[in-house]
């Protein structure tokens, strides 16, 4: 049996528990081994397992593991009790296989002979990098939290303002409005460091 999500799946709420009637027919389907309901069941909560996975996860390498994890779902299906949270017990699986898949991640080393002192003005260049790295850092403390989260999860989590505004449950216009002010603040906070 091979069931592919697509990122695009939408939640269609189909499972929100054990303690609905249709929640608790759905978990008894799957456990059953019912395929209709394996695919209800993925549908329903592909955007939690994706969210998940993306805290943890590489975002080039969220789609490998979450089809690891359905993959599991299907295989493990007997060991869920129906009467459970379906939710929790996938975002257990997804938590485990997030976790396997960052332990045996090679991470890419560059040895120290090859490192040499820059040569020129282009490889001086990578060390003004990090000084700017570290000014912005230092100029996103200054802000007020709500803007500086904006910020950080729209430029370093790469979520959308429409994510954000989810993800913190606020309205999408006031991410817009913190993700302005908060840009406009850091731009008067780093003009006078760079004149």
């Amino acid at each position: 049996m091979t069931v592919e999500i697509t990122s695009r799946t939408a939640d269609t709420g189909a499972d929100t528990g054990a303690d609905t009637g249709a929640g608790a027919s759905l978990n008894a389907r799957f456990t059953a081994g019912d395929e209709a309901a394996l695919e209800e069941c993925l549908r329903a909560h592909t955007a939690l397992i994706r969210s998940y996975l993306r805290k943890y996860v590489p975002p080039q390498e969220v789609e490998d593991v979450q089809q690891i994890v359905f993959a599991e779902v299907w295989r493990s299906r007997h060991r869920f009790d129906p009467l459970r949270s379906l939710p929790a017990w996938l975002l257990g699986i997804a938590h485990k296989r997030a976790v396997d898949h960052l332990r045996v991640r090679r991470l890419h080393t560059v040895p120290l002979e090859s490192a040499a002192e820059p040569a020129g003005p282009a490889e001086a260049a990578d060390g003004d990098g990090l000084a700017d790295r570290d000014e912005m850092r230092r100029a996103l403390a200054e802000l007020p939290a709500p803007q500086r989260e904006a910020i950080e999860l729209a430029y370093y989590g790469e979520l959308t303002q429409r994510e954000i505004s989810e993800r913190l449950g606020v309205p999408l216009g006031t991410v817009k409005a913190r993700t302005a002010r908060g840009l406009c603040r850091l731009s008067d906070i780093l003009t006078p460091v760079a004149a």
